[in-house]
């Protein structure tokens, strides 16, 4: 094995020869920091969100399409929302929302009582959006997302997770299809074995050891070939023309009077926390424009 220079906010992708096994490696600590700034979250959750962190940006190296790949949990209480986005820039986002008061030690399922698990497929080309829903299980979301493919008609998929204040890591293996029926026993054997080396990592490893330690670790008996690292960044899609947008779709009637009680139309991205504000000289150039904007949608 050889080649390797894991950087902070990188995934990489790696292959093990002689199998039908792909895997990825991500480690998040810019992108995770980033994202913990937008709001103070408690240790449990803030445990869970960078798990989910850590797993869309897995997820999403596995789709090659122009878009983003959306994990969502919701539940009845105490967490009734958590959602995390990435793009095919490699961008990545996410935020959680809670009802009640969690408690310093409180468990994965304590979190999410009769949850589910939605993961959504939105192309930005004009493809058709996808989503699939099951329920939530499992002691863990690495559990919840095994119980997920398991579930669903998609390749076979594990993740390993983990996530600490300062950073969030995962790695993910994806069985590929074979045409050869001759070698279904033989791929079985593989992907068994794989999933075994696998399942002796560690939280402590994934968040400390850099690639080419951890990979050696795992699979120092195998062949494995890795590919060029790529960046993963916190980004958030809002934007002034976005909420400019969302005003339009309103119509000017219903803006005006919005302007008229409030004397402005002011906006925070749940996502960023960043702060829009519309006035009335705002209204007027935007609804004079000859051509609206094109999204009524501020993330």
């Amino acid at each position: 094995m050889t080649d390797y220079l894991f950087m902070s906010d990188k995934s990489q992708r790696f292959l093990i020869d002689n199998t039908h096994i792909r895997g990825e490696l991500v480690q998040l600590d810019e992108a995770w920091q980033a994202l913990q700034a937008t709001a103070t979250y408690p240790a449990p959750i803030r445990k869970v969100l960078g798990e989910a962190l850590a797993a869309i940006s897995l997820l999403a190296t596995t789709l090659k399409f122009k878009g983003s790949l959306i994990l969502q949990i919701n539940a009845s209480a105490p967490v009734h929302m958590l959602v995390v986005q990435a793009t095919s820039e490699n961008t990545v986002r996410g935020l959680a929302r809670w009802n009640a008061e969690i408690a310093d030690d409180a468990s994965y399922n304590d979190l999410f009582q009769e949850g589910r698990i939605i993961i959504t497929v939105e192309p930005s080309d004009g493809g058709e959006r996808y989503q699939s829903i099951v329920a939530l299980s499992g002691e863990s979301l690495a559990d919840s997302l095994k119980s997920y493919f398991e579930q669903s008609e998609q390749l076979q998929t594990r993740l390993w997770l983990a996530s600490n204040d300062q950073k969030a890591a995962g790695l993910l293996l994806q069985r590929l299809p074979n045409s050869d029926d001759s070698l279904v026993e033989e791929d079985n054997e593989s992907w068994n074995r794989t999933l075994a080396l696998s399942d002796t990592i560690s939280a402590e490893e994934l968040l400390t050891l850099d690639a080419e330690t951890l990979l050696h670790r795992l699979y120092h008996e195998e062949d494995v070939r890795v590919f060029a690292q790529e960046a993963v960044t916190f980004k958030c899609q809002c934007s002034q023309e976005k909420v400019e947008a969302m005003i339009h779709s309103l119509g000017i009637k219903e803006a005006r009077d919005i302007i008229e009680k409030q004397g402005s139309i002011e906006i925070d991205c749940e996502f960023c926390n960043t702060h829009y504000a519309v006035n009335h000289l705002d209204i007027e150039r935007l609804f004079n424009q000859q051509s609206a904007p094109s999204t009524n949608s501020i993330h």
